[in-house]
């Protein structure tokens, strides 16, 4: 038999009230350390909410759709599984369509899914489209988290790209390194408009002027990032480090470096972004800055549930922070940066192998 509320709440020593609001996201909620040991002891003992009645008593489904433009996006699966976990926690169940870039097919799972009386919708890595009316007219909840195009959107989840950006030049910059050349990704992208900021707020932290002939733009995709690190190697004061606007055009930038005949790092550093897969296997690894994924599917289902109790409507975009993650291709490998790793002013590998031998 399965236990019932108010075994739990004798088991628990507390009242049937308490636990409710314990388990649910309560607009009056228990004591953080009571709401623990509950949850704890709702897991040890099997409990599971009747969601029929406790729909009745709450004029809720307690099930939320996710509507993804590409689930097989790298990521995709990690946003989701941010929102899944953050949701479970107070016993909400979700389902997932993919619309496939496809204005038409988003608009169908939106009415799809209020015909299914789901509670509130997010949408992940999605353009913002006509779709929102119904939603308006629904009276429904949404929120959008990662959102590929357009600017800043009320009641998003967003990473934080200038910051992102920034941190990984001011890493290249504490390594002594002065000449950072950029790869930015397409125009018309808000990351590549934010991290392109970054890069120009790290430089300017350490009083270096911008330079436009330092930045081209890549298309995200390796193959990208090599003739754009090509170009920027054939300049006559070449960049000794490259940061790149994603890993797979900082691994096109490695072989370019790599085709010239110089090292990473030893002779040009390199940081990506994202933190995807390769960036980990990869000779050398790639250093870069993580995307929150996960936490940013957390944060974009906790603004949700606060939409749903009548709070924080129509809130500014929620900045999540990503991490710089310091592996071999910057110099700095585990994260050290010790005076003895720094660059000395002494003339590079790349710039000898240039200047003429003499007889």
């Amino acid at each position: 038999m399965p236990v019932t509320l108010y075994e739990l709440a004798r088991a628990a020593g507390v009242s049937v009230s308490t636990v409710s609001r314990a388990l649910t996201n309560s607009k009056h909620p228990v004591n953080e350390k009571t709401r623990q040991q509950i949850l704890a002891l709702a897991q040890e003992l099997g409990y599971r909410p009747n969601l029929v009645a406790r729909g009745l008593r709450t004029d809720r489904t307690y099930t939320i759709g996710i509507i993804a433009d590409n689930i097989c996006s790298p990521f995709t699966p990690l946003i989701i599984r941010g929102i899944q976990d953050r949701l479970k926690l107070d016993g909400y169940f979700n389902i997932i369509i993919n619309a496939d870039w496809n204005p038409e097919m988003e608009t169908e799972a939106i009415h799809d899914l209020i015909g299914r009386s789901i509670d509130g919708i997010i949408f992940v890595e999605s353009w913002l489209r006509a779709a929102n009316i119904t939603l308006d007219t629904a009276n429904k909840p949404y929120v959008f988290v990662h959102r590929l195009f357009g600017i800043s959107y009320p009641n998003s989840v967003r990473p934080d790209e200038r910051y992102g950006a920034r941190l990984a030049v001011e890493h290249l910059l504490k390594l002594g390194h002065r000449r950072i050349g950029y790869i930015n990704g397409p125009e018309g992208w808000f990351a590549s408009e934010e991290r392109l900021i970054g890069y120009q707020e790290g430089l300017a932290s350490y009083g270096i002027a911008f330079d436009p002939m330092l930045v081209e733009s890549g298309d995200w995709e390796v193959q990208s990032g090599y003739p754009v690190a090509q170009r920027l190697l054939k300049m006559p004061d070449p960049p000794d480090a490259i940061f790149a606007a994603n890993d797979l055009m900082a691994l096109g930038a490695i072989y370019a470096i790599q085709g010239a005949g110089l090292r990473v790092p030893d002779d040009i550093a390199v940081v990506g972004y994202d933190d995807r897969e390769i960036a980990s296997i990869t000779r050398p690894t790639i250093t870069t800055v993580s995307l929150p994924c996960y936490e940013m599917g957390q944060a974009s289902a906790q603004l949700l549930l606060r939409l749903l109790d009548g709070q924080g409507e129509n809130l500014e975009a929620i900045p999540v922070r990503g991490k710089l993650i310091v592996r071999e291709s910057c110099g700095a490998a585990e994260g050290k940066i010790t005076p003895e790793k720094m660059r000395t002013h002494t003339t590079p590998r790349r710039l000898l192998m240039r200047q003429p031998i003499e007889a």
